[in-house]
This record gives C-alpha cells, sequence and structure tokens, in this order.
C-alpha cells in the first residue's frame, strides 16, 4: 500500500505531528508513505524517518494560482500513484479533490477541527471515508453537513507512550530547561499549544494572578510560538502580564520539542481555549505523562477530562473557577491517569484504526 497524507505546511501544530507520527508508523508496517506540504521544519523528520516528502503549495489560498497548483499537484499524484490520498485540511482537501476528479483515487479526508460552517468547509466531508478526531467533530458534522453516518469514522487522535512516559524522559534537559526559567521551588502549571486568541490565554494569565495571592510560589508556564500574524496579540499577552505584576510568576518560553518533559515538570496542565477544541491533544499527553488536566468544558476535550477522574472542567474565560480548580487539583493525588490513556488514546490504536479505513476504501472506493 502507498499512502499519501496532504497537509499545508510541515511547522508547529497537533496536526503536524500527527502527520509525523502516521508517517513513521506507515513506513515501520512496511507502508510506503508520501507526504505531501508546502515544506516547513518537521519536513526533515518525514524523510528520516523513512518516508517522501514532496514540498508543493498546497497551503496558498490565492484563487488565481490554485488552476496551475491543482494541475501541479495532479502530475505529481500521477506520478507517485498513491493507492490512497488523505487530505489533513481544506485547501489542501480542495486541491486534491480537483486534482483527483481525473484519477479516481480513493479519498479520505480529517476533520480536525470546528470549521466555520460554509460550502468552503464541505470539502472535508467528500472524501470516500470522513474520520472525525472525537465524538463531539462527528456530532458537528452530521448536524452541519448532513453526511451519512456510516462514512464516518471516530478515530481520536493517539498518544504515543513511548514519547510520553514517565520513564523515559530526558532529565539532563529538564535540568537544563529548569535553570533557564527559574522552575527550582516552584508549582508550576503549564498550558501548551500555539499562541492565538482561541486558547484564550488572558484567563490562564488572570487565573494565575489569582493563584500567586494563596501560593505564592505559583509559576504559570506558556509553551508555544508565536506566528507572525499573532505577534500584537502576543504584546498583548506581554502587557497583561506587565499591568497584573506577574512578571516573576509567568514564563513565555516560545515553541519547544520536548514537551513530554515539561508536562512533567508540571503540577497541572491547563486548556484554557474559549472555542471547542476538536481533540485535545496536549491533555491526552499531560495525562500519559501522569499529570492532572483543567479545561474549558467544551469540545472533544470531554472525552479527555473526566470531572474528578482526570481533572476538573470550567466554563470558558472565568478566571476564577480556572483558579479554583487548578487549586482543588494540587491538593489531591490522581491514580490511574496513564492507564486511562492507554485505554482509549494510543498511537497504536489511532493507526490501526485509520490503516482499517485505508483498507476499506482502498477495496471499495466508492462506499
Amino acid at each position: 500500500m502507498r499512502v499519501a497524507q496532504l497537509l499545508p505546511e510541515l511547522n508547529e501544530g497537533g496536526v503536524e505531528r500527527g502527520v509525523v507520527e502516521l508517517n513513521r508508523e506507515l513506513v515501520a508496517r512496511g507502508i510506503e508513505s508520501i507526504v505531501v506540504s508546502a515544506g516547513g521544519k518537521l519536513a526533515e523528520l518525514i524523510v528520516s524517518d523513512g518516508g517522501q516528502h514532496h514540498e508543493l503549495d498546497v497551503a496558498s489560498k490565492n484563487p488565481l494560482t490554485a488552476p496551475m497548483r491543482i494541475r501541479q499537484l495532479r502530475s505529481l499524484l500521477q506520478r507517485l500513484a498513491p493507492d490512497i490520498l488523505h487530505a489533513r485540511s481544506r485547501v489542501p482537501a480542495w486541491l486534491t479533490w480537483l486534482a483527483n476528479r481525473s484519477l479516481k483515487l480513493p479519498l479520505v479526508t480529517t476533520v480536525h477541527g470546528f470549521n466555520s460552517v460554509n460550502a468552503y468547509s464541505r470539502i472535508m466531508t467528500r472524501g470516500d471515508r470522513v474520520i472525525c478526531v472525537s465524538g463531539a467533530i462527528r456530532d458537528f458534522v452530521i448536524q452541519n453537513y448532513g453526511v451519512d453516518p456510516s462514512r464516518l469514522r471516530v478515530i481520536p487522535r493517539g498518544v504515543d507512550l513511548q514519547k510520553f512516559s514517565p520513564e523515559n524522559l530526558n532529565h539532563a534537559w529538564q535540568e537544563e530547561f529548569t535553570t533557564r526559567y527559574g522552575l527550582s521551588g516552584r508549582i508550576v502549571i503549564a498550558t501548551v499549544g500555539r499562541i492565538t486568541q482561541l486558547k484564550d490565554l488572558e484567563t490562564f494569565i488572570r487565573a494565575i494572578g489569582i493563584l500567586r495571592e494563596r501560593q505564592p510560589e505559583v509559576l504559570g508556564l506558556i509553551v508555544g510560538g508565536v506566528r507572525a500574524d499573532k505577534l500584537d496579540y502576543f504584546k498583548s499577552l506581554n502587557e497583561l502580564v506587565a499591568d497584573l505584576d506577574l512578571r516573576e510568576h509567568v514564563r513565555f518560553t516560545g515553541s519547544q520539542s520536548e514537551v513530554a518533559e515539561i508536562y512533567a515538570l508540571s503540577k497541572v496542565v491547563v486548556s484554557s481555549s474559549k472555542k471547542p477544541e476538536s481533540f485535545g491533544r496536549s491533555a491526552a499527553e499531560a495525562l500519559a505523562v501522569g499529570v492532572p488536566v483543567v479545561a474549558t468544558g467544551h469540545g472533544g476535550i470531554l472525552d479527555i477530562v473526566i470531572e474528578a477522574e482526570t481533572g476538573y472542567l470550567f466554563q470558558p474565560g472565568d478566571a476564577e473557577g480556572l483558579a479554583g480548580n487548578i487549586s482543588a487539583a494540587l491538593h489531591r493525588p490522581w491514580p490511574g491517569l496513564r492507564e486511562f490513556v492507554s485505554e482509549r488514546f494510543t498511537l497504536q490504536q489511532m493507526v490501526e484504526q485509520t490503516l482499517a479505513v485505508y483498507r476499506d476504501i482502498g477495496s471499495d472506493p466508492a462506499g
């Protein structure tokens, strides 16, 4: 079997990391793995893990260049002759769907988020099979697009239990990171993900300010990169930290590759997104390392954060509620977190379920 995954670029993000992981696991199973994107810092991992990466602009939304890029993609697919196409985002899905009209290759799409409901987003429901990363996403697709449920498959994102394991941490890196950001003797509360308005980091920062009054040793760690179009937002967050006199209680670390090590240095991990998360990958990863999660109570996170079992839930924008739940999480034990993930959200489960979809449409592409 030869599988081609298509996504806009290979930089930071859950979709990107999922593509890298699936590429590695496909190669390990003797399956030829192809990734098409506009490139990025993770592209070298595709190749070093044994896959092929083909750089093509499947990211631009410019309609004037779309016909040329469709022809380029059609030519590339004709040359590579994949057995399965797997589109991971809207622009690549449109380009792939149009390029594939004459090729008629089996097509899988994955709905990774609660995109705006419109004709542009509908393309993610046009695969022969449509993977939804949570039950909440499946319900969203059925409700808004009327898709036949028989074409949908719920496959949660998988956590690599080898990478996200208390037994396999890079302790030397942790020591260096602890020194660099002054974590020694602090109660570290972390949030991990790209810095965007949707993450509602203002609420996280305000909650740290509330906690500071009760526990002066608290330290909020904001881990994630800042894209050029989010620099103004990042500046506003730094201004909020200054206005609340929290310079000694909030640290921005930028993008970090050793996130398992950061989770393990934390007492609680927070997801404060104002928009429902499609799944909540950072939450599942933190649980795998044995760290409880406090999250906004909507979207796919509800599959992961079970009240008082794996963490606590709070209402979007409620800094007092977030601070109270963090405090409660700090003052009780949390047994069984890793076992919870191993039963539901492993990388191996995700790969096997995805392969089942490929085999399904490979033998019956019409569905």
